[in-house]
């Protein structure tokens, strides 16, 4: 099913505020406990030393390094491109991350940095973190970043309005801000932190994939609670769910507090688990994260070299 066809699919479905109302509040509901039980399960699998070496460097390829301080720099941003394009300088073997995330007004600096590469540049955008900015500022936001050279644009949505129960402006903010993306895949966070129950994290899945979503994200990372195997393995069943019915796929990231190789590698258990291999590339499945490539490239040497580096041979963010 195209975009096109999806739009007239739902048409009735998301028309109207109490269309999707009917629909979201129809969805099945979460069995917190089973859900935690599941998730907690996948995270016990152990992988051996071929598979694991495997998902090492599957995980370094969907990492989005990120920067999104205040105090960004434009050398900070540009040494995050050089890191992205060349991880580990002692072994060119090692891939790429899958892209660099950073502000709008940063946006032309990182494409700068990661020219000649296959490395994508992600912007935030539509008032990250907080999102509590006008729908005219969040388009002036995207298009400034994709003026700017932006392949991706992650947004966040209106958690006021979504846990108000005000659906329609939550959909229409999305529509208007893909459109205003043009080219650029689209993220929609969601800050899953702040939404209160399992029910809310599928309904803004379903929500935002109707909308017209590349990806579903699950934090900005500033809050307190940000990706949790729970709240990222009931994702991945919304966007299973949601190809199983229309045959669209959406991509789904997990950002904030993942910071091991240990930790990656159970999410990517869950990633195969729960929607499939078909998700086991950067093209759909990403880990937003600052500090996770150093201990990837920690554990990825250890397994080549059998020995652990010293502390100074990954930089830290």
């Amino acid at each position: 099913m195209s975009r096109k066809e999806l739009k007239s699919e739902f048409g009735d479905v998301t028309a109207t505020e109490t269309g999707l109302r009917r629909f979201l509040h129809g969805l099945p509901g979460v069995d917190p406990v089973g859900l935690e039980a599941r998730a907690a399960a996948l995270g016990t699998r152990s992988i051996k030393t071929t598979a694991k070496a495997y998902a090492l460097d599957l995980a370094i390829s969907m990492i989005d390094l990120t920067t999104l301080e205040g105090s960004d720099t434009a050398g900070k941003v540009r040494a995050l491109g050089a890191k992205a394009v060349l991880p580990d300088p002692s072994d060119r073997s090692t891939p790429q991350t899958a892209a660099v995330c950073v502000y709008p007004d940063m946006v032309a600096t990182a494409k700068a940095a990661v020219a000649g590469s296959p490395v994508k540049v992600a912007s935030v955008a539509t008032g990250f973190p907080a999102g509590r900015v006008t729908l005219d500022v969040k388009l002036a936001d995207t298009r400034e970043a994709v003026a700017a050279g932006a392949d991706e644009i992650d947004m966040v949505i209106d958690r006021g309005a979504f846990l108000a129960g005000n659906y329609g402006k939550v959909h229409e903010e999305i529509t208007a801000v893909k459109e205003a993306a043009g080219d650029a895949r689209l993220k929609v966070i969601f800050e899953t932190g702040e939404l209160s129950t399992y029910d809310n994290i599928r309904r803004a899945s379903w929500l935002a994939m109707l909308a017209g979503a590349d990806f579903i994200k699950t934090s900005t990372g500033k809050v307190g609670v940000n990706a949790t195997p729970a709240n990222t393995l009931l994702m991945l069943q919304a966007v299973r769910d949601f190809r199983d019915r229309t045959g669209v796929q959406i991509g789904v990231k997990p950002a904030g507090g993942i910071r091991t190789a240990k930790d990656a590698v159970k999410f990517l258990v869950l990633v195969n688990e729960t929607a499939g291999p078909d998700w086991l590339d950067s093209h759909w499945f990403r880990f937003g994260a600052s500090s996770l490539l150093g201990d990837l490239l920690m554990q990825r040497q250890k397994l080549r070299t059998g020995r652990y580096s010293g502390p100074d041979y990954v930089t830290v963010d």
